[in-house]
């Protein structure tokens, strides 16, 4: 379907719909810089085809989405060795939150079942802390409820803070290299896949600085494992246990935090989604919401 566009918490958010519109509500939230399409298509169509309504959507400050071009690069990417804490971030993880509880709202989705990657868990997570009403069941994918569990190597975690060339062959190399240094070393790498998506998100989106803004936000927003003790909805997390961007003590973290969370960890598994392991991850997560909307679940057990 074609990209549309929604008013949702006072900005813009462009998203995409796959699947019967009549379907089961599942909303896909994505990781840091990363637009609608980092979600592959047969990913999304393995969903549709099991009777769900998919949404993807770019987050605010990448893509289609509004922009915070106002308040430029964060003064610890702009200059090497200042300290995070000497400005406020433009905005936090509760207020991509507040864009996805808007946007189900306006697509009239809400409760809907909620999956999230990496920053997009972070933001599945307080979506569910905050909107609790919105959301039937929640998967957490490679993600942790705070940056003092799961942090990165110092590999990793450098390439993340690499200003974008301005040079579109320079950025799209630079983000295949990134993707691939995260990725699984457990299973293949498909670079012709990445190298089309970094390269139609570079034409679709000209800030270089937007994903240094949500980098701020993750940086500065607040445990949510407090809030997560409160999380009553089936949650399901999901974790590779070669991450190095996220290390598994995330995954651990924020399925401890969950009361009764199920944990999937996944041999071989990076920071990234192999196609080998779609299968077993759409199958637990069909599981999971079956659960949650009590399908297969007799009278008596769901009384």
């Amino acid at each position: 379907m074609a990209i549309q566009k929604a008013a949702a918490n006072g900005i813009t958010l462009a998203y995409e719909e796959i699947g019967d519109p009549a379907g089961r509500p599942l909303l896909l939230v994505n990781g840091l810089g990363s637009q609608m399409n980092g979600w592959h298509p047969e990913f999304c169509d393995l969903f549709a085809g099991r009777g769900y309504r998919v949404v993807r959507f770019d987050n605010r400050d990448v893509g289609e989405s509004t922009h915070f071009t106002q308040f430029g690069l964060p003064p610890f990417l702009a200059a090497s060795g200042d300290e995070a804490g000497s400005s406020s971030p433009a905005y936090l993880l509760e207020d991509m939150a507040d864009d996805a509880a808007g946007l189900l709202d306006a697509l009239g989705m809400a409760p809907a079942h909620v999956l999230g990657a990496s920053m997009g868990g972070m933001i599945a997570q307080a979506l569910t802390i905050r909107h609790g009403d919105k959301v039937r069941s929640l998967t957490s994918i490679m993600s942790t409820p705070s940056r003092s569990v799961g942090q990165a190597t110092p590999e990793t975690g450098a390439a993340l803070l690499l200003p974008r060339p301005a040079d579109r062959e320079a950025a799209i190399e630079q983000a295949v290299q990134t993707f691939r240094l995260i990725s699984s070393p457990g299973f293949e790498f498909d670079e012709q896949w990445r190298r089309d998506t970094v390269a139609a998100a570079f034409d679709r989106d000209p800030d270089p600085y937007g994903r240094g803004r949500q980098l701020f936000a993750i940086l500065r927003s607040p445990d949510r494992a407090p809030g997560l003790a409160n999380v009553r909805v089936p949650a399901l997390v999901i974790h590779g246990a070669a991450d190095q961007l996220v290390q598994p003590s995330g995954g651990r973290a924020t399925a401890e935090a969950i009361p009764g969370a199920e944990l999937m960890i996944i041999e071989g598994m990076g920071h990234d989604l192999p196609r080998a392991v779609w299968g077993r991850i759409v199958d637990r997560v069909v599981a999971l919401t079956d659960r949650a909307d009590g399908i297969g679940v007799s009278t008596a057990e769901s009384a």
